[in-house]
C-alpha cells in the first residue's frame, strides 16, 4: 500500500549530510593519513605495513563480528540516532587520545575509535529512508558524499598547517583536532534529523534481546533466497570494498615510497602524499555529486557497474606505478581516479544496498552492509601485509615493488567483485508484510 509523501525538512537533509563531512575528517585524517604515518614513525618503515595491517584487522574483526547484532538492536529501539550518538562520542574520545603514550596504548585506542567510527557509519546509512525519497534517494546521498569529501579538505589542511620543515609532526595535538573537528560538525545531525518512531520498540540489551538478535540474522543468512540479489551483491561488496579500504589505508605509505623512490626526502615525501590525497579528494567530491544524479537516471546497479570498470583500471595504473618505476606524477593521475570511482562507489552502493531491503529491517541489513565492508577490511591489510612481508621482508624485494604486488592482488579482488555483482537486479521489490513486530513507519 502506497503511503503519502511526507515533508522532510531541509534542515534534516542538509544535517544528515553534515555527519558524512564530519566523519570523513576522521576517515581522511586518522585512517587513510596520519596513523599511518604515526605507525611508520613509532616502529619504522619496514615493520609499518604489516603492522599497520595486523592493528587495522583487529579493529575491523571485532566490528565484523558485531555489526549485524547492532543493526538488529536498532530495529528493536524505538529510534537509531542514540546509537549513532554514542558511537560518535567514543570515537572522538579515544582519537584525542592517541599518540599521548605508548606506542602499545595508541594502538588500543585507534582498534576502538575505528571501531565506533564504523559502527556510527553504519548507524548513519540506517537513517538514509528518513532523509530522502525514493524519487531523490541517488542526487541526496551523492550529494552527501561529495559534499562529505569537503571533510577531506579540513584533515589534510590541518595536518599542512601543523607541519613544520625539520621538526618532527605533532601527532597528538593533530589527532586532538580531528576528534573535536568530528564531534563539533557531527552535533546538528544529532540535534536536526528526526526520526519515524518505532512504535513496537522491544528489548535492546537484555541477553535473550541479543540471542535473538543473532538468531535473526543467521535465519536472513540461510533463507537468502527471499530477499533476490542481496547473498551475491553482499558477496560481491566484500571483494570490492576489501580492495577500496586496502587502498584508502596504504595510499599515503605507497606515495611516500614512490616519492623516496625518485630521490626526494622523507619529509618530502610525507608531503607529497597529502598533495596526491587532496587530488584524490578533489575528484571524490566532484565524483560523488555526479555520480548521484547518474543513480537516478541509469540505476543504482548499473552505474556501480560502472565504477567497478573504473577500479580495474585505477589499480591497473597504480600498480605499473611501483613495478615500472614510473614519475611521482603518474599517482596523481592514479589518485585523480581513485577519487572519481570512490565517489561513485559510495553514491551506487548505498542505494542499491536500500533497494535490497525490507524497509522494516533496515538497520539488521544495513549490519550485514557493514558487516561485509568490515570483513573486507580485516582481509585486505592482511592480505597486503602478508604480501609485503613476503616481498619485502623474506624475499627482500625494494619496498616499492612488494607493494606494487600487493597492488595486484586488490585489482584480483576487484576482478571478482565484477564478475559476482553482474547478474543482481536492482528492480523495484514487493516487500510482505513480516510476521514478526517491526518498525512502524507512520509519522
Amino acid at each position: 500500500m502506497n503511503q503519502p509523501a511526507r515533508a522532510i525538512p531541509r534542515r534534516a537533509v542538509v544535517s544528515w549530510m553534515l555527519y558524512d563531512l564530519a566523519n570523513v575528517i576522521f576517515s581522511m585524517g586518522v585512517i587513510s593519513l596520519y596513523f599511518s604515518l604515526y605507525v611508520s614513525v613509532a616502529v619504522g618503515p619496514a615493520r609499518a605495513d604489516s603492522l599497520l595491517g595486523g592493528i587495522s584487522a583487529v579493529s575491523m574483526g571485532i566490528m565484523f563480528l558485531l555489526s549485524p547484532l547492532l543493526g538488529a538492536m536498532t530495529d528493536r529501539a524505538r529510534r537509531r540516532m542514540p546509537f549513532l550518538v554514542w558511537a560518535t562520542l567514543v570515537c572522538c574520545a579515544c582519537t584525542a587520545l592517541i599518540a599521548r603514550g605508548p606506542f602499545g596504548i595508541s594502538a588500543i585506542l585507534f582498534v576502538i575509535a575505528n571501531g565506533a567510527y564504523q559502527a556510527g557509519v553504519q548507524f548513519y546509512d540506517s537513517l538514509l529512508p528518513e532523509v530522502t525519497t525514493e524519487q531523490n534517494r541517488g542526487r541526496i546521498n551523492g550529494i552527501a558524499i561529495g559534499a562529505g569529501y569537503l571533510g577531506s579538505y579540513i584533515a589534510v589542511g590541518g595536518g599542512l598547517l601543523m607541519t613544520h620543515k625539520g621538526h618532527d609532526f605533532p601527532f597528538p595535538a593533530y589527532f586532538l583536532f580531528v576528534a573535536v573537528a568530528f564531534l563539533t560538525l557531527a552535533l546538528p545531525c544529532f540535534l536536526f534529523v528526526k526520526e519515524r518512531v518505532n512504535r513496537n520498540p522491544r528489548p535492546i540489551f537484555a541477553w535473550g534481546a541479543v540471542t535473538e538478535s543473532a538468531r535473526e540474522t543467521l535465519r536472513t543468512l540461510k533463507s537468502g533466497h527471499q530477499y533476490p540479489g542481496l547473498l551475491r551483491f553482499l558477496v560481491g561488496r566484500a571483494f570490492y570494498t576489501d580492495a577500496i579500504n586496502t587502498v584508502i589505508l596504504f595510499m599515503s605509505l605507497y606515495t611516500m615510497n614512490v616519492a623516496v623512490a625518485s630521490g626526494l626526502s622523507r619529509d618530502d615525501g610525507q608531503r607529497k602524499a597529502q598533495l596526491v590525497l587532496m587530488s584524490a579528494i578533489t575528484a571524490a567530491i566532484a565524483g560523488g555529486i555526479i555520480w548521484g544524479f547518474v543513480v537516478d537516471r541509469l540505476g543504482a546497479k548499473r552505474t556501480l557497474m560502472i565504477v567497478l570498470a573504473g577500479w580495474l583500471g585505477t589499480f591497473t595504473l597504480a600498480a605499473l606505478v611501483g613495478f615500472l618505476g614510473l614519475p611521482l606524477v603518474w599517482l596523481y593521475v592514479v589518485a585523480c581516479a581513485a577519487g572519481i570511482c570512490l565517489g561513485g562507489t559510495w553514491a551506487s552502493d548505498r542505494p542499491l544496498m536500500l533497494r535490497l531491503t525490507p524497509p522494516a529491517r533496515v538497520g539488521e541489513f544495513y549490519g550485514l552492509y557493514g558487516m561485509v565492508g568490515r570483513f573486507s577490511a580485516v582481509t585486505g591489510p592482511l592480505v597486503w601485509g602478508a604480501t609485503t612481508w613476503l616481498t619485502v621482508e623474506r624475499l627482500h624485494m625494494p619496498v616499492l615493488r612488494g607493494e606494487a604486488f600487493a597492488i595486484l592482488s586488490l585489482l584480483a579482488m576487484m576482478v571478482v567483485a565484477v564478475a559476482i555483482v553482474r547478474p543482481v537486479s536492482d528492480a523495484p521489490r514487493q516487500w510482505q508484510a513480516p510476521a514478526r513486530p517491526v518498525l512502524n513507519v507512520a509519522d
